[in-house]
């Protein structure tokens, strides 16, 4: 069984699995994307901000400690809908239990949207781009992060289970369907070059104001190994648009 979109951490083993990888000291998550996430959105006093795809809403705490007004949070889990209401009670944020192709993007406007990892799993994308550029007010901005498709390309490298020492790219500019196995459940995302994401974002009236690959700074990392390690392949793609 392949599991589509949010569904898989709705699975107990899969989402109990996935919160110790996730939380691990060596995640490249908070030692590499996160940082880049922070930079990239710039200060976020005052602003109201949409998180599509928001998870346990952890990273919407940190926002709303940083001094933003209000928090939105769309998540399609409902075990991770549970755990992000949990984390948010009390604060000036809320979330929304809903798929990105059910939500209903023409509820307000606001500051800033920003996503997580969440994008190669929606086959409809560019509806997704539509949606947020017509959400967003005058001068918004809009920051995501997804898979950096060197990995998604090929999912051969993958099926491993060991930790990896080299990386099979291949059938890059074949974009489409993958069915990649992650953390013991074999789960459907669709590949993406980054000129493809660009054209998308510039054809739904963005501009891209900025493109990263997640290059590691060593004062994010503990240890020496992990850091060169890490310095072998770009794990991510984050971009910056503003409306």
């Amino acid at each position: 069984m392949a599991y589509h979109g949010s569904s898989v951490y709705d699975n107990e083993q899969f989402f109990e699995n996935y919160r110790a990888r996730r939380n691990r000291d060596t995640s490249p998550n908070n030692s590499i994307e996160r940082p880049i996430l922070f930079e990239l959105l710039g200060e976020v006093k005052g602003k109201s901000i949409l998180d599509l795809g928001c998870g346990d809403a952890k990273f919407g705490i940190e926002l709303l400690e940083k001094g933003a007004e209000k928090y939105t949070g769309v998540e399609g889990s409902k075990r991770m809908f549970d755990e992000a209401s949990s984390h948010l009670n009390g604060t000036n944020g809320y979330v929304n239990h809903s798929t990105l192709e059910e939500w209903n993007f023409t509820n307000s406007k606001t500051d800033l949207v920003v996503s997580r990892l969440v994008f190669h799993y929606i086959k409809d994308l560019y509806k997704i781009f539509q949606a947020v550029y017509n959400n967003l007010n005058d001068n918004g901005k809009f920051v995501f992060s997804v898979q950096h498709p060197l990995l998604l390309s090929s999912i051969e490298s993958a099926t491993s289970s060991e930790k990896r020492t080299n990386w099979i790219v291949d059938n890059y500019f074949s974009m489409g369907e993958r069915t990649e196995p992650w953390i013991g459940k074999d789960v459907v995302k669709y590949h993406r070059t980054i000129e493809e994401y660009v054209r998308m974002l510039k054809q739904a009236g963005f501009k891209v104001t900025d493109l990263r690959e997640g290059m590691p700074k060593q004062e994010h990392f503990q240890h020496e190994k992990e850091f060169e390690r890490r310095k072998r392949i770009p794990l991510f793609l984050i971009l910056s648009c503003e409306k």
